[in-house]
């Protein structure tokens, strides 16, 4: 069996969905976490150290343009974190990006990695309004 490549940078929940076969075709993923919490290590090789500070500090089996989509969510929202975030994002992704954050970093969004904002509202617990960025066609973000 093939299988797809998903990242999902600061995004341990997400990452959860893909393991727990809850969306149909997950079979055929493997999902990997990025994060900064060491705490995710106990996935062991689904675990990567990140740290936005550091974009391009990778363990060296992780090798460029080698996941079908990345997942991102900026820790903070600063431009300089996403910046930061989108060099990891141009480095890993050899397919298609996803990025979820507060909707006033859609001007950075399109001008770091040109992604646009999409219709669809993520649902969370934060008074913040989040959205989702993309740059492929999509009919869950239309």
């Amino acid at each position: 069996m093939s299988y797809s490549r998903i990242a999902c940078m600061s995004m341990p929940s997400v990452f959860q969905k893909p393991k727990q076969r809850v969306v149909e075709g997950s079979d055929g993923v493997l999902a990997v976490v990025l994060e900064y919490d060491h705490r995710f290590a106990t996935y062991g090789q689904e675990f990567i150290f990140y740290d936005y500070k550091e974009p391009l500090t990778l363990p060296e089996d992780v090798a460029s343009q080698s996941f079908y989509i990345v997942l991102a969510d900026p820790t903070y929202l600063l431009e300089e974190c996403l910046t930061k975030v989108t060099q990891t994002v141009k480095y890993l992704a050899k397919g298609k990006v996803l990025l979820c954050t507060e909707a006033i970093m859609e001007k950075h969004a399109d001008k770091r990695i040109g992604l646009k904002i999409y219709s669809f509202l993520p649902n969370h617990n934060l008074a913040n309004e989040f959205r989702c960025f993309t740059k492929y066609p999509s009919i869950l973000l239309s």
